[in-house]
């Protein structure tokens, strides 16, 4: 067994590699850039060593700072988590070349099922069935146009390398397609310094299901059964469950087929066979992801196999403990990823300070993995993902309804989060009656993130009374504070004072009447009776109902928290300026903190509305700044590879006139 391990990664995952490695008396050495110093992975690790500074590029993807640091400590081996550096064939045999054993497949294998037109030869040699599409990567983009007449639309632009969905994009019509190609090589070239694409027919309405399959250096294959990941964002997974809600005939089709693609590429360790299942019960090979999954856990909870123990024992030689005849599925799981992003803003990720964490109490039936604590920082350099919540009971309806509850009781304030749409999302219907595919969130998103999910007005006008309370507060010796006398209101004895908020894309203003004791929101009126500011909590009374209210500052961002839910709004923020106000003002505004991906024009230029002007790269995901009406861009503000932060001015722009 592998005796000193050193751990390629970060945040969550990195800290899941280390509890499974303490369990079994392994030695770990963490590294870490200048932003995650004091991160949890690095508190947990026995030792940690420093690679590089914050950009990924001379940190965690430095293949040869990783390696010098594993020679160094002298570990026996290295495990990659996922992403960076953990399916780089490249990487994985200078391991080997500095007797460090990769806690991973061979490189050949990596190599291969990486480029996914080699991937998709290769399975068509082997008889397992592929997407129609293209399969030369070196198309340019005229041949591309050509190809994508031929297959049909809707289709989908992949990348050659990768996976998470990077640079993937969905085309519905020939109109949208140059575009979306110009964006999927963009993003290909950024994530993977490969912007070489392929085309396949987008199957509306499939499922993606994918298999767990482990193999050993001495011709042992299993398949650990299938995982159901059709719910996405942005072509990346949010929910994914186990076992699927399929037919056990195609669930047995589905895991000899895998093993066969497995052993078409002479696979040993941890990988995942994807497949897109269509409406008719026909499957076909997506791609195959040579490591561990971000959704492993699932698959854990219904075989009871820690599977990066079963990682290490293959690492190092061993045969699988156990054959697939041996292998049963017992319950249902489901995990649910919780991001730092702002689904009402189009899934954007979002940073902050994490000012008050809560999760569940972990047990047989909740899990959480989870690389944060409570004032951690979510920065702009790395993935947004916060945590994974993974429940199981003994059949689908019960695991359900646990993960409501668990769901229910996590709190990330402080940084705006996907909580509220995922709880909205596991209550739809369709999901809890199975009936759901890889279109289900962009049907429903008016269902999943709507008006409804905005802040009502009590809580509009609480968050002003905290905000008015805490400025009095900070103003005032605190025995002299008037919030503190119950019988009676006064503040400064001016007549009112206004509150600016930011509320999703909506911009709110609240005046807080003093004299009359009323709060005015549009033309909704609020009647102010009690009001106290203790730390970290209001105390008030709104229209004869008492409200005891945790509320926490970060900045200019407030969090309260109130009858399960949570609200995030923004206060007396000039960086943040409605759609409309940034349009009649003729100013672009950066939506995110970020890097400057690409400058798509010039000064001087003349474009219509709709055409994009910027892109913003952050936290693993890109977003394109376009012209808000037709117009004439009267100055960029900063180059490619500028870093700005949220609220940055981008491009001045001068519309129209008659716009």
């Amino acid at each position: 067994m592998i005796d000193r391990l050193l751990i390629a990664n970060r945040g969550e995952i990195a800290c899941r590699v280390t509890r499974t490695a303490r369990r079994l008396g392994i030695a770990t050495v963490a590294v870490y850039t200048d932003a995650d110093a004091d991160s949890r992975h690095v508190s947990e690790a026995d030792e940690a060593y420093r690679v590089g500074p914050v950009a990924s590029a001379e940190g965690y993807l430095d293949g040869a700072a990783i390696i010098e640091v594993a020679v160094r400590a002298q570990v026996s081996a290295l495990h990659p988590g996922y992403g960076f550096l953990s399916e780089n064939a490249d990487f994985a045999e200078a391991c080997t070349r500095a007797g460090v054993v990769f806690v991973g497949p061979p490189p050949s294998a990596i190599r291969l099922m990486g480029e996914k037109h080699g991937a998709k030869a290769r399975m068509i040699e082997a008889d397992v069935p592929v997407v129609p599409g293209t399969e030369d990567p070196n198309l340019d983009d005229a041949a591309l146009g050509e190809a994508a007449a031929r297959i049909g639309y809707p289709l989908v632009i992949k990348p050659t390398v990768g996976g998470g969905g990077k640079g993937m994009r969905v085309v519905e019509s020939p109109g949208e397609f140059e575009s979306a190609l110009a964006a999927s090589r963009r993003e290909a070239r950024a994530a993977f310094s490969d912007d070489r694409v392929l085309l396949e027919r987008y199957l509306r309405g499939a499922r993606h299901i994918e298999v767990q399959v482990f193999a050993d250096s001495h011709g042992n294959l299993v398949h650990l059964f299938e995982r159901d990941c059709s719910l996405q964002r942005r072509s990346q997974k949010i929910v994914e469950e186990a076992p699927a809600t399929i037919d056990p005939a195609l669930r047995q089709r589905l895991g000899e087929v895998a093993i066969r693609a497995a052993r078409a590429v002479d696979y040993t360790c941890a990988g995942t066979i994807e497949f897109l299942v269509d409406a008719n019960g026909n499957f076909y090979f997506m791609e195959m992801n040579t490591r561990l999954q971000v959704e492993h856990p699932v698959t854990e909870l219904i075989t009871g196999i820690d599977l990066v123990e079963w990682q290490f024992r293959v690492a190092a030689g061993e045969i699988l403990p156990l054959r697939q005849h041996e292998l049963a599925v017992h319950g249902h799981a489901i995990e649910v990823r919780i991001y730092a992003e702002d689904p009402a803003a189009e899934f954007l990720p979002r940073s902050g300070r994490v000012s008050r964490l809560r999760l569940p109490q972990q047990g047989p039936h909740v899990r959480v993995d989870i690389g944060i604590g409570s004032g951690d920082e979510i920065g702009v350099h790395y993935d947004p993902l916060l945590a994974k919540l993974i429940v199981r009971d003994g059949d689908r309806q019960s695991a359900v309804k646990r993960l409501i509850d668990a769901l229910g009781r996590c709190q990330f304030a402080g940084v705006t989060n996907n909580l509220e749409f995922l709880a909205r999302l596991v209550a739809h219907p369709g999901f809890v009656a199975g009936e759901f595919n890889i279109d289900f969130v962009e049907q429903h998103l008016s269902e999943l993130v709507d008006p409804a999910s905005l802040a009502p007005d009590h809580i509009l006008g609480l968050a002003a009374l905290a905000v008015v309370a805490r400025r009095s507060q900070n103003s005032r010796k605190e025995d002299d504070s008037p919030w503190a006398v119950a019988n009676g209101w006064r503040l400064n004895q001016v007549d009112s004072q206004i509150v600016q908020m930011q509320d999703g894309n909506r911009s709110v203003e609240v005046r807080v009447c003093e004299q009359d004791a009323v709060i005015e929101i549009a033309d909704v009126s609020l009647a102010v009776h009690t009001v106290r500011w203790e730390t970290g909590q209001l105390i008030a009374e709104l229209n004869g109902r008492r409200y005891f209210v945790p509320v926490f500052f970060d900045g200019n961002q407030l969090t309260l928290s109130l009858d399960g839910r949570e609200y995030h709004l923004n206060t007396d923020d000039p960086r943040h300026v409605t759609a409309s106000a940034m349009q009649s003002v003729g100013r672009l505004f950066a939506p995110m903190p970020g890097r400057i991906g690409a400058v798509l024009v010039e000064s001087g230029s003349q474009v219509a509305a709709g055409t994009p002007l910027v892109v913003i790269e952050a936290m693993k995901m890109e977003h394109t700044i376009t012209a808000p009406v037709s117009g004439t861009v009267s100055r960029v503000h900063y180059p490619v590879g500028a870093l700005v932060e949220e609220g940055a001015l981008l491009v001045a722009f001068s519309p129209d006139r008659g716009n």
